[in-house]
Protein backbone atom coordinates (compact mmCIF):
# COMPACT_ATOMS: atom_id res chain seq x y z
CA UNK A 1 0.00 0.00 0.00
CA UNK A 2 1.36 3.38 -0.81
CA UNK A 3 1.73 6.76 1.51
CA UNK A 4 -1.26 7.67 -1.11
CA UNK A 5 -3.26 5.30 -0.31
CA UNK A 6 -3.14 5.34 3.51
CA UNK A 7 -3.65 8.88 3.56
CA UNK A 8 -6.87 8.39 1.22
CA UNK A 9 -7.80 5.57 4.38
CA UNK A 10 -7.19 7.54 7.07
CA UNK A 11 -9.32 10.86 5.55
CA UNK A 12 -11.65 8.14 4.89
CA UNK A 13 -11.31 7.14 8.94
CA UNK A 14 -11.35 10.55 9.94
CA UNK A 15 -14.09 11.51 8.10
CA UNK A 16 -16.43 8.55 9.44
CA UNK A 17 -15.24 9.70 13.18
CA UNK A 18 -16.24 13.32 12.46
CA UNK A 19 -19.44 12.94 11.15
CA UNK A 20 -20.70 9.97 13.72
CA UNK A 21 -19.26 12.24 16.51
CA UNK A 22 -21.34 15.27 15.35
CA UNK A 23 -24.85 12.86 15.27
CA UNK A 24 -23.70 11.97 18.41
CA UNK A 25 -23.14 15.64 19.71
CA UNK A 26 -26.24 16.68 18.27
CA UNK A 27 -28.41 13.50 19.84
CA UNK A 28 -26.92 14.44 22.84
CA UNK A 29 -28.32 17.87 22.62
CA UNK A 30 -24.52 19.01 23.10
CA UNK A 31 -24.79 20.87 19.62
CA UNK A 32 -27.21 22.72 17.74
CA UNK A 33 -28.57 21.49 14.06
CA UNK A 34 -28.43 24.79 13.06
CA UNK A 35 -25.25 26.30 14.37
CA UNK A 36 -21.14 26.61 12.94
CA UNK A 37 -19.80 23.26 14.86
CA UNK A 38 -22.35 20.76 13.63
CA UNK A 39 -22.16 22.19 9.99
CA UNK A 40 -18.72 22.59 9.91
CA UNK A 41 -18.02 19.09 11.02
CA UNK A 42 -20.44 17.58 8.17
CA UNK A 43 -19.40 19.68 5.52
CA UNK A 44 -15.24 18.67 6.89
CA UNK A 45 -16.37 15.03 7.08
CA UNK A 46 -18.40 15.06 4.01
CA UNK A 47 -15.56 16.30 2.28
CA UNK A 48 -13.01 13.44 3.31
CA UNK A 49 -15.96 10.95 2.24
CA UNK A 50 -16.11 12.64 -1.23
CA UNK A 51 -12.22 12.36 -1.61
CA UNK A 52 -12.18 8.51 -0.24
CA UNK A 53 -14.84 7.39 -1.50
CA UNK A 54 -13.40 9.23 -5.29
CA UNK A 55 -10.47 7.80 -4.76
CA UNK A 56 -11.81 4.12 -4.70
CA UNK A 57 -14.03 4.88 -7.19
CA UNK A 58 -17.13 4.33 -5.49
CA UNK A 59 -19.14 7.35 -7.54
CA UNK A 60 -22.36 7.09 -5.52
CA UNK A 61 -21.14 7.72 -1.97
CA UNK A 62 -18.72 10.43 -3.36
CA UNK A 63 -22.27 12.17 -5.12
CA UNK A 64 -23.86 11.96 -2.30
CA UNK A 65 -21.38 13.49 0.01
CA UNK A 66 -20.98 15.64 -2.22
CA UNK A 67 -24.83 16.65 -2.02
CA UNK A 68 -23.99 16.33 1.84
CA UNK A 69 -21.26 18.85 2.07
CA UNK A 70 -22.90 21.36 -0.11
CA UNK A 71 -26.10 21.60 2.08
CA UNK A 72 -23.88 22.00 4.91
CA UNK A 73 -22.39 25.00 3.14
CA UNK A 74 -25.91 26.22 2.05
CA UNK A 75 -26.97 26.17 5.80
CA UNK A 76 -24.04 27.83 7.23
CA UNK A 77 -24.37 30.48 4.99
CA UNK A 78 -27.96 30.76 5.84
CA UNK A 79 -27.33 30.60 9.71
CA UNK A 80 -25.07 33.35 9.09
CA UNK A 81 -26.76 35.47 6.95
CA UNK A 82 -29.50 35.12 9.43
CA UNK A 83 -27.61 35.40 12.59
CA UNK A 84 -25.92 39.02 10.28
CA UNK A 85 -29.76 40.28 9.64
CA UNK A 86 -30.51 39.72 13.16
CA UNK A 87 -27.64 41.56 14.68
CA UNK A 88 -28.31 44.70 12.45
CA UNK A 89 -31.84 44.48 13.90
CA UNK A 90 -30.92 44.97 17.26
CA UNK A 91 -28.54 48.07 16.90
Amino acid sequence: MSVLQIAIEVIGWLAAVLILASYVLLSLGRIEPRGYLYQWMNVIGASGFVLNSGYNGALPSAGLNVVWALMGVFTLWSVWRARKAAAATVH
